[in-house]
């Protein structure tokens, strides 16, 4: 008995440990956004890692989602005699909820487990303790421009997600309903009011912060060799993706909390 309690209660400051270690790692990043040095070319190289190589996989994803968003509610609304409002729906759906977080768990797995391993590799080579003796903050370095980049990123790769995603709609809209484009756009640009899109941009800057700090945090933390970089990208990804799904909850609700409270 007295053997569980010791390794509950080892696991548990174990557990309580990381919980410091991420919020330091995070107030550090965001500090450090702030202050010189700034190096532009690591965060311009993140920036186009992050964006420009996640766009195709994004780009796809988001037209499938459309398409299949307007399959799963248009045969109802043609029951109802108001296909016209599946613009409505999939744009509200993709706006709001779809389209910034399949978004984000696709960066999670792309790029924090990018994140993961290219840190771990540096951390078990002991790349990041050189650069601890030659005077470089790793967490400037290293941390900041993938921060920057990601949540500068992440929200213009939702707007391009959430355009396709409406493409795809209205391709399977006219294919299968036969509801004329134009009335597919008008409604759908309509129904998006202020307060949607503030929730469209919002939510994508704050999963990007997380993704971004969690691929860091397991990549720097990473030990025991090539195992130990395999182990951290899993963790990474797991960590993020969750991390992810229970934000948006309270995201969601903080958000439309100040929708109602500012008549939005």
């Amino acid at each position: 008995m007295g053997t569980m309690v010791a390794v509950l209660n080892g696991l548990l400051k174990e557990k309580i440990l990381a919980v410091q270690e991420f919020a330091l790692l995070g107030y550090r990043s965001v500090r450090d956004i702030f202050s010189r040095p700034r190096y532009l070319a690591e965060t311009f190289e993140q920036m186009d890692n992050i964006g420009v190589g996640s766009l195709p996989i994004v780009a796809l994803a988001a037209f499938f989602i459309g398409a299949v968003l307007v399959l799963q509610t248009a045969d109802q609304f043609v029951r109802f005699g108001s296909p016209g409002l599946t613009g409505d729906v999939v744009s509200l759906a993709l706006v709001r909820e779809i389209g910034p977080v399949i978004f984000a768990l696709l960066a999670a797995g792309r790029n924090s487990s990018g994140m993961a391993s290219e840190l771990g590799s540096m951390q078990v080579t002991e790349q990041i303790d050189a650069m601890r003796a030659l005077g470089t903050d790793p967490i400037k370095k290293l941390v900041v421009p993938r921060v920057i980049a990601t949540v500068v990123m992440l929200p213009l790769l939702t707007i391009v997600g959430d355009f396709v995603g409406l493409l795809g709609g209205v391709m399977v809209s006219y294919f299968v309903i036969r509801l004329n484009p134009v009335q597919f756009w008008t409604r759908a640009y309509s129904a998006i009011e202020f307060g949607d899109a503030l929730q469209g941009l919002v939510k994508p800057v704050i999963f990007g912060f997380i993704l971004a700090l969690v691929g860091c945090y397991f990549g720097l933390n990473a030990r025991g060799g090539t195992r130990g970089v395999g182990r951290a990208t899993t963790q990474a990804v797991v960590a993020a993706s969750v991390l992810i799904l229970v934000s948006n909850l309270f995201i969601t609700k903080t958000l439309l909390w100040i929708n109602e409270l500012m008549g939005w």
